[in-house]
């Protein structure tokens, strides 16, 4: 689709800069079916809207919270097909929110590992005589 557009786009340079993405892995979305197909210049080149950029910020952010691609493929397709996967998308977005749950819940135990770990080293540090060295 050809765009002449009122509104403003952005190149796939700006696109992948505005959302924290690579030009490449912007494309690699495009090819895996994760973006539809964004809309052109006159000269072919691609344009992104700012709808574009608000769903690249949707995909960034599920696949930093670790989403499969699988399920972020599923999660496009779903949301192509309208209104009547609204309760499909929820459900996705459901057990993708639980898997997030448990991860936070074991990083939250690591994080007292390493707390537990610092203050223990600090603590031998602090009992440790003060060594003069000669200047």
């Amino acid at each position: 689709m050809d765009i002449s557009t009122i509104e403003s786009t952005l190149t796939v340079g700006e696109a992948a800069e505005r959302v924290g993405l690579t030009t490449y892995t912007l494309r690699w979305y495009e090819q895996e079916g994760l973006v539809a197909p964004v809309g052109r210049d006159s000269a072919g080149r691609r344009r992104y809207t700012s709808g574009d950029v608000d769903w690249l910020f949707l995909l960034t952010r599920l696949r930093r919270t670790g989403m499969p691609v699988r399920d972020m493929r599923r999660y496009a397709e779903l949301a192509r097909q309208g209104d009547r996967t609204l309760a499909a998308r929820r459900a996705l977005f459901e057990a993708h929110r639980a898997r997030v749950l448990a991860r936070m819940a074991e990083l939250e135990e690591d994080l007292k590992m390493l707390d537990h770990k610092i203050d223990a080293y600090r603590r031998a540090e602090e009992s440790q005589p003060s060594v003069c060295v000669a200047r």
